[in-house]
């Protein structure tokens, strides 16, 4: 018993989750802690902070909700086991983020030892609401107080020794981005590890204290924290699994009760709105006595926020952001592209090509080594400067805090198609890599918008495709390739909405608006140890895409290729328009005459896309470079040969025709990964109904794209 009120059931440790992606590493037997907070308030700066490169991020076990696990070594303490779970603003979960946040931290399997919840200096108030629900978890419980300096900016001190003696918990000030205040939250964990005290929760007003009390003893005997079964009762919650129907009764009679005696009112919210007061009340309460406000100026982020999130120029100073981006990355990109391609092209297959003949190897082995590893795989490396440019400009405008307002500029835009503005965040994730942002489609709290988000993910253009883009726009456009990379991806918002509002008038027709809620994080100037951490992060996941992805395309294009069709020729010394590749290619060649590339050149290569768009620039390589003479000492380069087709495919109507290219593999379906996450997400039926519609779109719009672009270009 503590004050009263009986004890939680005990906390049992956490499995750590199976993970697919990163390097996280566990120590056998480590505790398990868990970082809790509302979004924005430096949760997952903190986590890369403690965890460094030794973190992971996968699917939770049993749940399609994607979570960053890694080791932290906690010295003075020992290593633990460190979960970043999604951001919530209240354990009355809205969405499958939020209830895994709720399951974890009040289940009765997989349980915590320590959470450490992240709290927002500048944002107080609204930060502790949700620190009352986890307080009722009865888990021992460590506040990181981060955003101190913005608090201070807005006129706002908060004392942390007043905060703790509040709150009855540790509270550390923490700067995640440079690591201040990481020892002294070590200590603090390390000391709560050894003596777990489990905090007392806040009181809710006199009148909901008894009804909580009448529920305690019935709760007591479920595997669900008593106190905070009890007020998630009490509130109606029905979504609590495990719940016997006696205690729900129990529940909506006290409910009823505080109805008759006036302390809740059905008008104003009922139960749920009496409990939400009670704990804004101590939130308040505890602000009183632990912060001090002086008069503040307006800061020079407000003053920011004012333009940049403002109707007349929010949208265009986030089309100018974007447009820089792609510029300059195609711009300062090229040279050393270039050179890349040179040692591919050059030295290296000429020295392999010598080895290897040198070694005796027969032709076969030659050709799939120089023609179809070096080649292909040599193309794509190529692209590794251009990548990580791109990631580290995007990352800096995400870490400055620039891609919340975007978000934020983005909701009427998203309102139109009946989603709310955050989502928006999984799009931006789609600019990655379409397969995470079907995961993080999660966050939306209807079934229906993620629904809808799922169906549309597809049609944001991911950094695969980029790769076919700046090929296509330096080879075509010159200087001005960076502006047509930018247009495509305006084109691929574009179709969102576009497609968005097609499926909003006709299979979403009921679904529901819903307003906006987002945390906007004060602008900052980007840590340089973050910019690395998360670029490489997305680095080396693209590079072990792409790596594994390519190698296995690559080699069955080139067996392919070496498969005679049609001639009499040795396993692979025919041409490779005589082989099984060229024929299946030519074959299908008619189906794309109307939109000016009817060659099994570009046939071939979309057909290794559905694969994954890493494989295009590839197989062009590789179908290309297999054709030059087998003595040669220098290879030709990429860009005549594509010159030549798309002029001879287009009757002298190049650029229409590879534009018309490049909208289809932006429309058409992205990877075979994207189709196995529908399917996952959203099911066979509409992933089906996807499929068909992505092919459908690509074509008609390539055709329209090439009809229209003969008579202009």
């Amino acid at each position: 018993m503590r004050d009263g009120l009986p004890a939680a059931a005990p906390a049992r440790l956490l499995t750590p989750p199976c993970c697919d992606e990163g390097r996280g590493r566990e120590v056998a037997g480590a505790p398990t802690v868990v970082l809790v907070g509302n979004p924005n308030v430096g949760k997952s700066t903190l986590f890369n902070a403690l965890t460094g490169a030794r973190q992971a991020v996968g699917n939770w076990p049993g749940k399609t909700v994607r979570v960053a696990r890694g080791t932290w070594d906690a010295a003075p303490g020992p290593a633990v086991t460190l979960i970043d779970l999604p951001g919530t603003y209240s354990l009355e979960p809205r969405s499958p983020d939020e209830e895994l946040t709720r399951d974890l931290l009040c289940g009765a399997e997989r349980r915590p030892g320590l959470v450490v919840a992240v709290v927002d200096a500048a944002n107080l108030a609204r930060n502790l609401y949700l620190l009352a629900q986890v307080l009722e978890a009865g888990l021992p419980v460590v506040v990181a107080l981060t955003m101190a300096d913005v608090a201070a900016s807005r006129g706002l001190r908060v004392d942390p020794g007043r905060l703790s003696a509040e709150l009855g918990v540790p509270v550390v000030p923490v700067v995640p981005r440079r690591r201040e205040g990481v020892d002294d939250l070590a200590a603090a964990v390390a000391d709560a590890l050894r003596g777990p005290v489990v905090p007392s929760p806040p009181p809710l007003g006199e009148q909901a204290e008894q009804a909580v009390a009448a529920l305690l003893p019935a709760c007591a005997a479920t595997p669900w924290p008593p106190r905070l079964l009890a007020t998630a009762l009490l509130g109606g919650g029905a979504d609590v699994p495990g719940v016997p129907e006696e205690l729900r009764e129990r529940a909506a009679r006290q409910g009823e009760l505080l109805l008759a005696s006036g302390a809740a009112d059905d008008e104003y919210g009922g139960v749920p709105a009496l409990l939400a007061e009670g704990r804004y009340a101590w939130a308040h309460r505890v602000l009183s006595a632990s912060a001090e406000r002086r008069g503040a100026a307006p800061s020079w982020s407000d003053r920011a926020d004012r333009v940049l999130t403002s109707r007349l120029f929010g949208v265009p100073a986030f089309l100018l952001a974007m447009w820089g981006v792609f510029a300059a990355t195609t711009t300062f990109v090229a040279p050393v592209q270039d050179l890349l391609g040179r040692l591919f092209d050059g030295p290296l297959s000429g020295s392999a090509r010598d080895l290897l003949a040198a070694l005796g190897a027969p032709p076969w082995l030659t050709g799939l080594a120089v023609d179809g590893l070096i080649g292909g795989v040599g193309q794509l490396l190529t692209f590794v400067p251009l990548m990580l440019v791109m990631f580290v400009l995007l990352t800096l405008l995400e870490d400055s805090g620039y891609m919340a307002r975007a978000a934020f500029v983005a909701d009427r835009l998203m309102r139109l198609v009946g989603l709310p503005g955050r989502a928006f965040l999984p799009i931006i994730v789609g600019f990655g890599c379409n397969v995470p942002a079907l995961s993080a489609t999660r966050i939306l709290g209807h079934p229906g918008q993620r629904l809808l988000l799922g169906l549309l993910m597809p049609y944001v253009s991911c950094t695969a495709r980029l790769t076919v883009y700046v090929l296509l726009a330096t080879v075509f456009f010159g200087r001005a390739g960076g502006t047509v990379v930018f247009g495509m991806y305006l084109l691929s918002v574009t179709l969102v909405v576009t497609m968005g509002l097609v499926l909003r008038r006709t299979l979403f027709r009921d679904l529901a608006q819903e307003s906006l809620l987002l945390e906007l994080p004060p602008y900052r100037m980007p840590s340089a140890r973050v910019v690395a951490v998360r670029t490489w992060q997305k680095l080396s996941g693209f590079l072990r895409t792409a790596g594994t992805v390519i190698v296995g395309t690559v080699a069955a294009v080139w067996l392919l290729a070496a498969v005679p069709v049609g001639v009499e020729a040795e396993f692979g010394q025919a041409p490779v328009e005589h082989s099984a590749l060229g024929a299946v290619s030519d074959a299908l060649a008619p189906v794309f005459e109307p939109l000016g590339f009817g060659d099994w050149h570009a046939v071939a290569a979309l057909s290794t896309g559905f694969v994954a768009k890493e494989a295009v620039v590839a197989t062009m390589a590789q179908t290309y470079g297999s054709q030059e003479p087998k003595d040669s000492s220098r290879p030709g380069t990429l860009a005549p040969a594509l010159r030549d087709t798309f002029e001879a495919t287009s009757g002298g109507h190049p650029v229409a025709a590879v534009l018309a290219f490049m909208v289809f593999l932006l429309a058409y379906t992205p990877c075979m990964a994207t189709l196995a996450a529908q399917w996952q997400e959203i099911g066979p039926r509409f992933t089906l109904i996807g499929l068909v519609t992505q092919l459908s779109v690509a074509w008609l719009l390539a055709l329209a794209v090439f009809r229209v672009g003969r008579i202009f270009l």
